[in-house]
């Protein structure tokens, strides 16, 4: 390899290997030209001091700055899908159990597991639980190609497969209005005077079902008038958590665009699943713990479209890639779909085209209340600091400094040599150091 013979002449190979190790093993960082410039800032006066720190992209052994792409897609960077993966455990975990901020009483509170999943839009080839075969006639293993895919794909319902997708994210939002209506129902209490005794905080993530449909997963709670800082009512418990979830999830819709004489109205699904946390009907009679919960809906913040129905884990530029591209019949159908409708004026604020690729869902994949627990962007920091403190020398640093700085987009990825490099020196996701493990 030329590219690695230079290096090695120009003895940058143990520069090169320092500065990719920063990346924790991204396979698809962000490249940046510019340089920052870190002063001493006299507060009393405002004068700039003496320069403490400068960075110059073109002094860096790889000629540029390099910084993770931080892509929380298990098929575009593993490292940083594992990272995200990560943090996402020990926020929903911090939820369960307390630490990170959120007090552990949290753990003494109602709690419950809930799925909440799309209706049907047409029968597809499933695995049956009690034993008897698909409507085809067969019994499909787990890895089965047709597993979720229409019987009829000419009796499919795409057009409101898609639109279910692209509402999803409101349903959601409605549901956690009425929840609380129904708890503070259940209470005798009227919505507003619900706040003054308690709060329901929740965390969720979206996960693609076979079929292309997304369903969620939520761990939801029941807190006192302060969050977690505050124990819940005595009327509070995962009785009658349970009791206004279903009740909730069965009243809530929201209602659609009309296409060509036909009106949409987006509702959950029949299959509603909720469970109390720490109970023994869960994963084949396994214990509902913290821990298996957190996991569990980790597991899914890392994976899109494309782990489910084979779909893309990028935005499309012309349909006529599909063609071009090894993905399922139904897939490329729902795709098809959704960049069909998006061409229509009254669904411009949907944007299916822009997320075709995600099938029509275009929200965040993982959601908390802002009461729940900690958030991603504070693990981030804390994990920064960290870092920032094992680089730290025992100079005392000034009380104020001032930093200019200046970075231009130069690209994404590893050149060969670097990527080679990267592979050889098995640069594994954490490398670089972080306060917290699983």
């Amino acid at each position: 390899m030329p590219e690695l013979a230079n290096l090695a002449a120009q003895g940058t190979l143990p520069g090169i290997l320092r500065q990719l190790s920063g990346l924790g093993s991204c396979t698809h960082p962000i490249r940046l030209d510019g340089h920052r410039t870190e002063y001493d800032l006299d507060t009393a006066t405002g004068e700039i001091g003496r320069i403490l720190q400068h960075l110059d992209s073109t002094s860096l052994p790889a000629g540029q700055l390099l910084v993770r792409c931080n892509n929380r897609r298990t098929t575009r960077c593993p490292a940083c899908a594992e990272v995200y993966r990560r943090d996402t455990f020990h926020l929903i975990t911090a939820g369960l159990r307390g630490g990170k901020g959120t007090p552990e009483q949290v753990g003494t509170h109602p709690r419950v597991f809930a799925t909440f999943t799309a209706p049907g839009f047409g029968p597809v080839h499933n695995r049956r639980t009690d034993g008897r075969p698909c409507r085809c006639g067969l019994h499909h293993d787990q890895d089965d190609d047709p597993l979720g895919t229409p019987l009829n794909p000419d009796t499919y319902d795409y057009e409101a497969a898609v639109l279910w997708n692209a509402h999803a994210g409101a349903l959601w939002q409605r549901f956690s209005i009425y929840l609380r209506r129904e708890v503070a129902k259940r209470a005798g209490l009227s919505q507003r005077r619900l706040r003054d005794y308690a709060r329901v905080s929740f965390a969720k993530v979206a996960e693609y079902q076979k079929r292309g449909a997304v369903h969620f997963h939520a761990v939801i709670r029941i807190d006192g008038p302060e969050g977690g800082n505050t124990p819940p009512p005595a009327w509070a418990t995962a009785e009658l958590l349970t009791d206004a979830i279903e009740t909730a999830a069965t009243k809530v819709r929201v209602d659609g665009p009309v296409i060509d004489g036909r009106t949409h109205t987006f509702t959950f699904g029949r299959q509603l699943d909720v469970r109390t946390i720490r109970s023994a009907d869960f994963n084949d009679g396994q214990e509902l713990t913290e821990r298996a919960v957190a996991a569990y809906i980790a597991k899914y913040a890392t994976k899109g479209a494309e782990t489910a129905t084979g779909a893309l884990d990028r935005p499309l530029k012309f349909v006529a890639e599909l063609a071009q591209l090894d993905i399922s019949d139904h897939a490329r159908q729902l795709i098809r779909t959704a960049w069909a409708l998006g061409a229509r004026k009254d669904l411009e604020h949907l944007r299916l085209r822009a997320w075709a690729h995600m099938l029509g869902f275009r929200g965040h994949f993982s959601t908390k209340s802002r009461r729940y627990s900690t958030t991603l962007g504070a693990l981030r920091n804390a994990r920064a600091e960290w870092r920032r403190a094992q680089a730290a020398t025992n100079e005392p640093a000034p009380e104020t400094t001032y930093v200019l700085a200046h970075w231009v987009f130069a690209g994404t990825g590893l050149s060969d040599a670097e990527a080679w490099l990267a592979a050889s020196a098995d640069l594994a996701p954490g490398t670089e150091g972080e306060p917290t493990r699983d």
